[in-house]
C-alpha cells in the first residue's frame, strides 16, 4: 500500500475512534468545559473547522499551488477561538454532523491530490497528517482520558456516599 493509501485508510480509522470516544455523551456532557475552556463540543467544532479551512489547501496542492499564502494559519489559537466562536449557538447534533461532513469531504479532497504529495516531504502528507488522523488521534486520546477521569471520580463520589451512610 502506498503512502497515500495507508494515510488516507489512517485517517478513516483514527475517525472511528474519535467518533467511539464521545459515542453515548449526553448534551450536557457535550457542552462541560474541562479542556481549558472548552469541552468535547468545542473539540469537534475546531477540528470541523480545520478540516473546512484545509479542504482548499489540499485543492491547491493538486493543483500545484502553495496550499495556503505563507503565515495565515501561524495563529493556531487564533484560528480555533474564531472556528468555535462562528459556531456559538449550533445545536450538539448539528455539530456531529459538520464534523461527520467536514471528515468527508476533507478525505474527498485529499483522494484528488496526486500521490507524489503524500510521499515523506510531500506537500499534502505534513498537512493531511496533522488536519487529519494526527489531529483525531489527540483528542480522541483526551476524550478518552477525560471520561475516564469523570467516571473514576463518579466511583469514588459513590463509594464514598456509601461509606458515609454506613
Amino acid at each position: 500500500m502506498g503512502d497515500k493509501a495507508t494515510l488516507l485508510r489512517e485517517a478513516d480509522e483514527a475517525f472511528t475512534e474519535l467518533r467511539r470516544a464521545v459515542e453515548g455523551l449526553t448534551d450536557e456532557e457535550m457542552r462541560r468545559v474541562w479542556l481549558g475552556s472548552w469541552g468535547v463540543r468545542e473539540i469537534l467544532i475546531h477540528i470541523s473547522g480545520w478540516h473546512e479551512a484545509m479542504t482548499p489547501a489540499l485543492g491547491r496542492i493538486a493543483g500545484g499551488e502553495a496550499p495556503y499564502p505563507a503565515g495565515t494559519y501561524d495563529d493556531f489559537d487564533a484560528w480555533n477561538a474564531r472556528f468555535v466562536l462562528q459556531k456559538t449557538g449550533v445545536k450538539t447534533d448539528e455539530v456531529l454532523a459538520a464534523l461527520d461532513a467536514s471528515h468527508t469531504a476533507f478525505v474527498g479532497a485529499a483522494r484528488s491530490v496526486p500521490d507524489q504529495h503524500f510521499e515523506p516531504g510531500g506537500g499534502a502528507r505534513e498537512l493531511f497528517e496533522g488536519t487529519g488522523p494526527g489531529h483525531y488521534r489527540e483528542h480522541a486520546a483526551q476524550i478518552r482520558e477525560w471520561r475516564r477521569a469523570a467516571h473514576d471520580r463518579l466511583g469514588a463520589a459513590t463509594t464514598d456516599a456509601g461509606t458515609a451512610r454506613n
